[in-house]
């Protein structure tokens, strides 16, 4: 059992995993390919490492001390469905433009759409053409992460929730953002422009 209990204290180092570094580690280690799954059974029984999607995991003691971090949260929203970024309402409560309460972390990517609710929170994934999947950018830290730019967020939110603007007229903008309290005014001039012209495409 000290070889199960040394396989977990080196996951516990990783913020997130899959089962061929589990296949690696448990080999450094000596053990076969069968007592590797036998131990990942043990560990996902007794709640000490978490599934975020079919074959990806993450500890319980690392993701306790790492779950109150926003920047892990992001990292791991871009990790579970790849290529993605952080955008929408997710987005614009980090740029602190919008005070809608964020029951999940939204993204945009180039897949089909999907969510995963998981111990670690929920992750919602909307599909975007792959011409519009553009304008985020890298943030790095201890955790890095892929997010819009405070313009492609709101762009983003109304591109989906208009149905990619059916109906949208350029003077009506400006109200459907309030009802949707999202404050335009505290962004940045230049996003502001950006965000305005990228609208005038579909509007």
């Amino acid at each position: 059992m000290k070889s199960k209990k040394n396989l977990l204290e080196q996951l516990k180092s990783l913020p997130h995993f899959n089962k061929s570094t589990v296949y690696q580690l448990g080999k450094q280690l000596g053990l076969r390919d069968t007592t590797i799954d036998t131990y990942i059974s043990r560990f996902l029984k007794y709640k000490e490492i978490l599934p975020l999607k079919k074959g990806l995991y993450v500890s319980v003691d690392f993701f306790e001390k790492n779950r109150a971090d926003i920047s892990y949260s992001f990292y791991l929203a871009n990790v579970i469905r790849t290529p993605s970024y952080v955008s929408s309402w997710t987005a614009l409560q980090y740029y602190n433009l919008a005070t809608e309460a964020i029951h999940s972390i939204t993204s945009v990517t180039p897949k089909v759409t999907r969510s995963y609710q998981t111990k670690a929170g929920i992750f919602a994934y909307q599909s975007m053409k792959k011409d519009l999947f553009s304008d985020f950018f890298l943030v790095k830290g201890r955790f890095d992460f892929y997010i819009a730019s405070p313009s492609k967020a709101l762009f983003d939110l109304l591109y989906f929730r208009t149905r990619q603007f059916r109906g949208v007229k350029i003077e009506n903008l400006k109200t459907l953002i309030e009802e949707l309290r999202v404050d335009i005014d505290e962004m940045d001039a230049t996003e502001q422009k950006k965000f305005y012209e990228s609208i005038k495409k579909f509007v």
